[in-house]
């Protein structure tokens, strides 16, 4: 099939009250190395209502050009809404790729949006590539549990889209003085087009949660902390250093912290500065969530635990005994 006429990689960027979300960003990394790679543009794709700032930082983060809708209808995320507005887009410009973050919202767009494209959607992934004589990605997920990584490829339908992890790239140093083409569109929505309305937002829930993919520092707990009253020692280290607090996926089956804390296949891709793992043995499925930390502290009794063959700095030891000891110290040295 001839698809010479799709061009360009597009990036969807996600927004939060007109600010680009870290995940788009991080995706402008790899978005723009491949698409260079192709000779081609990477496009930042933003849709809302007021997008000026969110417009800025895709230029700072490494877009060559940003596409840029706006109408009351997309302020808040919609399935109805957000599908529409991207379909009309890919219809009038036909990109060769479209990477999404694999967040509560992307997870929810990209599947949709592919069933409208008629088009193929690989989910969750963390590893890509492209073949720069066919122009076909490559899109590689875990498989069977994090035991087998599977490489997937889309050859016959176009745009070539794929959902990214959180934390999975970095971004890169953004640079306030970067120019490119901002296309602004008007593609308001039908009003029998959208089934559900956001009638209100409430704040003070969502702040409640947990974002380790933006936390800096995390320090977090397994199974050897025994019992959840112990996750105390973990809340005390992490408050000390200011981070977030992380789990392994033992530690929330067990019922001790959850599920939005956890770290690992299951849980959410983070790559911080500093990871403290705390009686957590590092399985393949755990470390495929943080592996891609700057630094890997790892603390457990067991010397032979897995853990240790990625950590940059390791104790064997009984954590309740050296949790303890790190706190002070870290309490004594912010002092």
């Amino acid at each position: 099939m001839d698809f010479s006429a799709y061009q360009n990689l597009w990036v969807f960027i996600e927004t939060d009250d007109g600010k680009a979300a870290s995940v788009g960003l991080e995706l402008l990394h790899p978005g723009v190395e491949l698409a260079h790679q192709l000779g081609q543009k990477a496009v930042a794709v933003i849709l809302g209502k007021d997008n000026t700032e969110a417009e800025k930082a895709a230029i700072a983060y490494g877009a060559d050009q940003v596409l840029s809708v706006e109408d009351p209808a997309y302020e808040y995320y919609n399935t109805e809404a957000y599908t529409y507005g991207m379909t009309k887009l890919v219809e009038k410009y036909q990109p060769s790729i479209l990477m999404i973050g694999a967040t509560i919202i992307g997870r929810d767009f990209g599947p949709r949006l592919s069933c409208r494209l008629k088009t193929g959607l690989t989910a969750d992934c963390t590893s890509l590539a492209v073949d720069t004589e066919t122009g076909i990605m490559g899109w590689t997920r875990p498989a069977f549990g994090g035991n087998l990584m599977a490489t997937i490829m889309c050859e016959n339908t176009r745009p070539q889209m794929g959902t990214v992890r959180p934390g999975v790239f970095k971004k890169i140093a953004p640079d306030s003085t970067r120019t490119a083409e901002v296309i602004k569109e008007s593609i308001p929505v039908p009003t029998d087009v959208i089934r559900t309305t956001l009638i209100e937002s409430i704040r003070e829930a969502a702040a409640e949660m947990v974002k380790l993919e933006d936390a800096e520092i995390i320090v977090s707990g397994g199974r050897g902390l025994g019992k959840a009253e112990n996750f105390s020692y973990i809340r005390d280290l992490a408050d000390a250093l200011g981070g977030a607090v992380g789990a392994s996926r033992a530690a929330v089956d067990a019922g001790w912290i959850p599920h939005v804390h956890q770290v690992g296949q299951t849980g959410k891709t983070v790559a911080p500065k500093l990871y403290i793992a705390c009686g957590i043995s590092g399985a393949i499925q755990h470390q495929a969530g943080m592996s891609g930390s700057d630094c890997i502290v790892a603390i457990n009794k067991d010397p032979d635990a897995p853990i240790f063959s990625i950590a940059d700095y390791g104790i064997v030891g009984d954590l309740f005994q050296v949790l303890p000891v790190m706190t002070a110290e870290v309490k004594k040295l912010k002092a």
